[in-house]
């Protein structure tokens, strides 16, 4: 059974973009959301197994954004990656102080990153 992912991020570009991309590694994109309400509103609606969140989500922000999904979700939360375009040294502290799983640099999104990723924090 395909991972179940919703997508977080405010541009809509990338949303289909990652949507085509992570449908054809084999990522079931259940859902996107472009802000903090749509994003919970989805993660009640919809359940899903993964959620990709971008750090910089326009006037809001991704790392925010983490700890209420985790949150929405009580005992069960999905497994949350934080991406963006950003270099990862750049937010390596609010990175390494984030509840999310890991972080993915979107030029490096795929999934077999999101595979290997999941396979590390089951081992």
């Amino acid at each position: 059974m395909p991972v179940r992912c919703l997508i977080v991020d405010d541009s809509d570009h990338f949303k289909e973009a990652a949507r085509l991309l992570l449908e054809a590694d084999g990522i079931a994109v259940v859902g996107v959301a472009s802000t903090t309400a749509e994003a919970l509103r989805s993660l009640r609606e919809l359940r899903p197994d993964l959620v990709l969140v971008d750090i910089d989500l326009g006037e809001e922000n991704g790392f925010d954004l983490v700890p209420r999904l985790r949150a929405e979700t009580g005992e069960c939360p999905p497994r949350i990656i934080l991406i963006s375009t950003y270099d990862e040294q750049d937010y390596a502290e609010m990175i390494a102080s984030s509840p999310a799983l890991a972080f993915l640099s979107k030029p490096s999104l795929s999934g077999r990153a999101i595979d290997e990723i999941l396979r590390r924090a089951d081992a």
